[in-house]
């Protein structure tokens, strides 16, 4: 026959841990190697009879829970610059809170965790540092449509563009010429011409200004007829 002593405590009793001074709610009793050992607000540790009273019998002084409330202005996904890398953009993947508390201050750091998208770069920022440039719905295909994994580094690579001050090589005017005509190759030219200039009048970096000297050189060209000649 089981002669376990019943235990002190039961479920939904409201207990002060003693060597604390927190208030709880005791959500588990178990039996543990001959002793009851109790769970608190369904949290991961035990706590032994010893250390729990009742909150009704309790005499010693209480330490009121504190709740914090966080607003995070930046979640999973999104797309942002930090400020101080330019033109460069970074997705959220990750974030934590980080809360400092002393005798006479407080205050809460929201801390994010970035990589950088044209090299997966890991990068940790504050929230004021951030920008947010798409969310993470739109993000996706704010980098296809812009092709800003390539700005950073390459902004001609990402035009597809030769340098202005070389001449087309022939075959890839051929290809061209395969492609779309002038007038495609134009609107194309265009699109991509205001798609930076957008960019430019919100961030004003330079990076998308050296973008809309090299469309507005491509631009010359093609409509001088230097390049997609039709015979």
């Amino acid at each position: 026959m089981d002669k376990r002593k019943k235990p002190k405590y039961k479920i939904g009793d409201t207990v002060v841990i003693t060597i604390y001074g927190t208030v709880g709610k005791i959500t588990d009793v178990k039996w543990l190697d001959g002793m009851y050992v109790y769970e608190i607000d369904n949290s991961e540790g035990l706590f032994f009879e010893t250390k729990l009273e009742l909150l009704s019998e309790y005499k010693g002084d209480i330490m009121e829970k504190e709740q914090i409330d966080i607003e995070y202005r930046f979640f999973f996904g999104d797309l942002v610059q930090v400020k101080g890398y330019g033109a460069e953009l970074f997705k959220v993947v990750g974030f934590r809170t980080e809360i400092w508390r002393y005798k006479d201050n407080a205050w809460e750091d929201v801390i994010y965790e970035l990589a950088r998208i044209k090299d997966g770069e890991w990068l940790e920022a504050g929230e004021e540092e951030l920008i947010l440039v798409a969310d993470a719905e739109s993000a996706d295909m704010f980098i296809k449509k812009l092709g800003l994994l390539y700005l950073a580094n390459k902004p001609q690579a990402l035009l597809n563009l030769p340098e202005p001050k070389n001449p087309i090589r022939k075959r890839e005017r051929e290809e061209l010429n395969n492609t779309m005509d002038k007038k495609e190759y134009i609107d194309f030219l265009l699109d991509v011409y205001n798609d930076y200039r957008l960019l430019y009048d919100l961030f004003h970096d330079d990076e998308y200004r050296k973008v809309m000297q090299v469309v507005l050189k491509k631009l010359t060209s093609v409509v001088n007829g230097d390049e997609i000649n039709h015979s």
